[in-house]
């Protein structure tokens, strides 16, 4: 596949993963909204049908969607290192992309709601207990879950006597999004799980330029923690998968 068709299917699958996952967020947050009040396990459940959703749309370029995983494939021999630039710019503008359909989606709702310096957290992460050293290495260990199933979970097997053996993969995107329920569930507590650079810092900087009443900080302090934490993540779950044997 074409550079080109690369950045346009990573930027559109992108983009629906954050419009469906900050969607989620903000259907919870905001007091005018229908979900408000819906709590973690709807966040949650949220964000892993987001990833399936964006995951399938962008199947044609391998459907990455987050810079650790292209960061693990790459490590891992299965996605050349000059189309890693490409997958981290596409997903980058999609989530800043999503970030703002997401914005345009609940204005109304934003306008009206009655703590609007505390609507950050619909956009980006950030830790219940600030430490930057045991907020990376929550990250680091969600995100090492994630891509180390991507690369070990095991693919369909050939059929024997008619009939087909599945492996975890055979769920295909569907199984990526329980995956990731599961990390939010049991390892998102302690920083709200990122797992995925692109789609906290794309989405911080449009809350940092979105013209919501009286909002707060975007916390630029803390936004290297879900950009390394993630990145860091993903190149372990690679070298482990290096290290296996075959």
């Amino acid at each position: 596949m074409s550079t080109g068709s690369i950045f346009v299917w990573e930027t559109i699958g992108t983009a629906i993963l954050i419009l469906l996952g900050a969607g989620v967020v903000a259907n919870t947050v905001l007091k005018n909204a229908l979900g408000a009040g819906g709590g973690w396990l709807l966040v949650n459940f949220g964000w892993g049908f987001a990833v399936f959703a964006g995951a399938s749309v962008a199947a044609p370029s391998g459907a990455h969607l987050n810079p650790a995983v292209t960061l693990g494939l790459a490590i891992a021999g299965k996605t050349p290192w000059d189309q890693v630039p490409v997958y981290f710019a596409a997903q980058l503008l999609g989530a800043f992309i999503g970030a703002v359909l997401a914005w345009l989606t609940y204005k109304l709702q934003f306008d009206t709601h009655d703590d609007p310096a505390g609507t950050r957290g619909i956009f980006c992460t950030g830790p219940t207990v600030p430490s930057p050293a045991w907020n990376t290495i929550s990250e680091v260990i969600g995100t090492f879950v994630l891509v180390a199933w991507v690369l070990l979970s095991p693919a369909a097997k050939a059929a024997t006597d008619g009939v087909p053996q599945f492996g975890n993969s055979a769920l295909g995107y569907a199984g990526v999004a329980f995956v990731v329920i599961g990390i939010g569930n049991s390892l998102g507590g302690p920083t709200g799980y990122a797992i995925n650079p692109a789609r906290d810092l794309g989405p911080r900087i449009a809350y940092a330029i979105l013209p919501i009443r009286d909002k707060g900080s975007a916390e630029w302090g803390y936004a290297w923690v879900p950009i390394v934490g993630p990145l860091i993540g993903g190149a372990l779950a690679a070298l482990l998968y290096l290290a296996l044997p075959v």
